[in-house]
């Protein structure tokens, strides 16, 4: 018979009881115990040690659907996440910008072609990505993004580029050490015309971690309370991606440089595309309470 404590449980939890329950058990691994690791370097590698055995256990896959070789459980994927928050912030972060930011561009803003390149081989750690849209100069005022993608018919590919210092991408997680790949948010540019901005999978690292040619990237540093994470900076000097690369569920751009789309508006466009991405924004959300929670426990056990 359950105690009165699991029932307890059971009912705080609520819906995403059995991806709490679950997040509980792969948590009491003895990698996930708390620790005090001010050395940089040594905490990211504890970090990324952890993601590596969350995804032998498939902690990812709810996030993602079916046909993209998840299992489609959102709400199980939010509550999930939130529950590293309750174990290491850096963890949630780092598994947050892993899956949810970058995984969440591919899978909600790709199509099958991404999907099939990218999905399960990110879900799986063999892909590591990080999700470049803030920049130096507009933070989060995304539709004034300068980086541009522009495409050239010749040759069939998107040209990227930092044309100012203020386009630099910065405190993006995972550029600065960890991450071989970027979801780049740009302004699409083909036949001299500006459609605002997009997002394309672009490549930034070899597999020996160096720097892939016209990709600059540098590192933010320590990261008061959240040392695992492995913020950076890039900057692009004319890197050239395949026309393939653009994320494509809602606009596209045709070997010849004709730039086509089902939704005529550029604002509704625009914000379609930053919608399919909210999950990330609850996410932290949700993993600010969890945090406060633990810190309410230990604040209460330590006054009594």
């Amino acid at each position: 018979m359950p105690t009165t404590a699991e029932h307890l449980r059971i009912a705080l939890d609520g819906a995403w009881h059995e991806a709490r329950e679950r997040a509980r058990k792969d948590l009491a691994h003895e990698k996930f115990a708390p620790h005090y690791t001010p050395e940089t370097d040594k905490a990211r590698a504890i970090t990324l040690e952890q993601m590596r055995i969350l995804a032998e256990h498939g902690y990812a896959a709810a996030g993602f659907s079916v046909e993209s070789g998840g299992t489609g459980d959102a709400g199980g994927a939010v509550a999930s996440i939130e529950m590293l928050a309750m174990s290491d912030l850096s963890l949630m972060v780092k598994a947050g910008v892993q899956w949810g930011l970058f995984g969440g561009a591919v899978e909600n803003l790709g199509t099958e072609r991404h999907h099939e390149k990218y999905v399960k081989r990110l879900i799986d750690l063999d892909v590591l990505g990080c999700f470049a849209m803030t920049e130096t100069g507009h933070g989060s005022d995304v539709q004034s993004l300068e980086t541009t993608a522009t495409y050239d018919p010749d040759t069939q590919e998107f040209v990227i580029h930092s044309p100012t210092p203020s386009s630099r991408k910065d405190y993006i997680g995972g550029a600065a050490q960890h991450a071989r790949f970027a979801s780049v948010f740009a302004q699409l540019v083909t036949q001299g015309e500006t459609h605002g901005v997009h997002c394309f999978v672009v490549p930034i690292r070899d597999e020996d971690g160096n720097d892939l040619p016209g990709v600059t990237t540098s590192d933010c540093g320590y990261k008061g309370g959240l040392p695992g994470v492995d913020n950076g900076r890039i900057v692009f000097d004319q890197v050239r991606i395949p026309r393939e690369n653009l994320l494509n569920k809602y606009a596209d751009v045709e070997p010849d440089g004709t730039y086509v789309s089902d939704i005529d508006n550029p604002s509704r466009r625009f914000f379609t595309m930053l919608g399919t991405l909210v999950r990330g924004r609850i996410t932290v959300g949700g993993s600010a309470g969890a945090a406060a929670r633990v810190a309410l426990s230990i604040a209460t056990r330590y006054a009594e």
